[in-house]
């Protein structure tokens, strides 16, 4: 904690609400995390594809893990908050209860999760109308957004859907929450509702999917007064929510953002000088920012609107002010990765010598495929084992749900060797999968010189020597892992008016760590692992096709 010498610092509180997790940060003005906390959150999946949560136990854990970052600082130092989250569907009734998103009546359980997949047939339907606003969505909508969740509700919980006095991105409740205003944020109904900047809501398109009640109150229900990130909510902290969090009443709370972008903006405008990067001396729009977790986004930016099929957006100002966004990802990642280690039948092998050697699983498996290696490079022991990675649907560049995971080169072997050498297979996977996206967006009008990555997964060196040795580009790092947790306190702090703009916040609080190269000696190599990737998705479309003519 800051010393005596350090009394007139001024700080910033950010909050992320994570898949799992909630965590908190005290940062200073140049964006060094001085605290950090973290507690974890419940995910109920009452059956397959729904995944649900608490919006009071959420707000629980972001008030236990404020208070624990702030407990001995000198209140007057802390200038403001700031919130991310997952774009979690959260529903509450007309006096702001929880109102339960399941059908056996359980009000506490009221998020449906940004990764919850129930409302496939609602969807489709919804993509079916070739609607002009899905030409901002990469021309698909996504299950993971919030119109079909919410047609997924008045189909399904009519009881529910008559009682809700508001729908909410999670982001925008815990706005809520500490301001006692209903302001959105115009990053969370740009990207997750189909909010426009210029026009604002399209009536045809409530319409046209069966949601006119929507239209018929103003769009009171799902928001009709929108604030740019980091703009300042209301008055400040409301008393009951200082009390809660243990935080000044009435210091500066931000309009918020969804969490990949949160990541973007804690990373993407740090200053590269003297690192012979290919994008010093370049506008921001030559880079990529990679937030990779359980799932991963791809945030490029432009200066004018760029239509990549298959990717969301573009967006306009919803991350940077005045910048159009376009956002790839997928997924599953880190939890693909979870799956594919834990399910393996080595794992209880794999899980004591960890332990035994006081290494993380992660840690133990990059160190064992070192080991196996002998002379040839780490990435060259899976020329003949290959992963589609899309356990959980494609996202993008595909926008196709309904693909499924693959694993070709499969022995009969069951050890130790083989439990790495699927987890490495599975990482290449991921990798090329990035590396199908950015070449989408290249030939949509973007160009792309480096990758910047923050998240859990930008941990594991092996992970983000992958991603630069498979896309060919340079890997930036920040100097703060916690990028997202920045950048959630890069919001307070343009709330608090401490700085004059977003960008002049991210320029001064986002630090470069390290930068990781690509071996272009590998070249060839992941060139012909790539000829693969894209043939395996052809192959299971090709079956799926013959199985579809029963």
């Amino acid at each position: 904690m800051p010393g005596e010498k350090q009394s007139a610092v001024q700080y910033y509180v950010g909050v992320d609400v994570g898949s799992a997790s909630v965590r908190a940060a005290l940062v200073d003005a140049l964006g060094t995390v001085v605290a950090h906390a973290e507690r974890p959150i419940q995910v109920w999946e009452p059956r397959p594809d729904h995944y649900e949560q608490s919006s009071a136990d959420i707000w629980a854990a972001c008030c236990s893990v404020t208070k624990e970052v702030v407990r001995g600082v000198d209140a007057s130092q802390i200038r403001g908050l700031g919130f991310d989250a997952t774009c979690s569907l959260v529903v509450v009734d007309k006096q702001f209860h929880p109102l339960a998103v399941n059908s056996e009546g359980q009000n506490h359980r009221n998020v449906i999760m940004w990764m919850d997949h129930r409302a496939v047939s609602q969807v489709q339907h919804i993509n079916a109308t070739q609607h002009r606003v899905l030409n901002y969505v990469g021309g698909a909508m996504s299950v993971e957004m919030q119109p079909p969740k919410l047609l997924w509700i008045k189909e399904n919980l009519p009881e529910s859907w008559e009682k809700a006095g508001c729908f909410f991105d999670l982001p925008d409740f815990l706005s809520w929450k500490a301001t006692g205003v209903t302001a959105r944020s115009l990053c969370t109904v740009v990207c997750k509702w189909t909010y426009t900047s210029d026009r604002g809501w399209d009536d045809s398109f409530w319409k046209m999917i069966g949601l006119e009640d929507l239209v018929k109150d103003k769009y009171e229900k799902i928001g009709n007064h929108v604030l740019s990130p980091g703009e300042a909510v209301g008055k400040g902290l409301t008393p009951d929510a200082a009390r809660d969090l243990g935080l000044p009443e009435g210091i500066a709370v931000a309009a918020s953002l969804i969490d990949a972008h949160a990541g973007g903006l804690g990373v993407i405008g740090a200053d590269v000088k003297g690192h012979n990067l290919p994008c010093e001396n370049q506008p921001i729009t030559s880079r990529v920012a990679m937030i990779c977790g359980t799932s991963s986004c791809h945030m490029g930016v432009s200066e004018t609107p760029i239509f990549v099929p298959g990717v969301w957006g573009p967006y306009f100002s919803a991350m940077v002010p005045g910048l159009w966004l376009n956002e790839g990802g997928q997924s599953a990642t880190g939890k693909l990765i979870d799956h594919v280690v834990r399910g393996h039948v080595t794992f209880p092998e794999l899980e004591a010598k960890a332990a035994a050697s006081a290494h993380s699983i992660y840690t133990y498996l990059n160190s064992h495929l070192d080991l196996i290696k002998k002379s040839l490079p780490v990435g060259f022991l899976t020329v003949d084992l290959h992963v589609w990675p899309d356990f959980h649907g494609n996202r993008s560049p595909l926008t196709d749900l309904t693909l499924k995971g693959m694993v070709v080169g499969l022995t009969l072997s069951r050890g130790l060797d083989e439990l790495a050498l699927i987890y490495l297979a599975t990482i290449q996977a991921i990798a090329l999968g990035t590396r199908h996206i950015l070449e989408v967006m290249q030939a949509a009008g973007h160009d792309i010189s480096t990758l910047f990555l923050c998240g859990g997964l930008s941990k594991n060196p092996l992970f983000v020597q992958m991603h630069a040795d498979i896309t060919g580009k340079p890997v930036v790092l920040s100097k703060e892992v916690e990028s997202v947790l920045v950048g959630a306190a890069i919001l307070g702090a343009c709330a608090s008016g401490d700085f004059a703009s977003i960008q002049e916040a991210m320029a001064k609080m986002g630090k470069i760590g390290r930068v990781v190269q690509p071996n272009h000696e590998h070249k060839r190599f992941y060139d012909k692992k790539y000829e693969v990737f894209l043939k395996l998705v052809e192959h299971q479309r090709e079956y799926r096709s013959i199985m579809n003519s029963l």
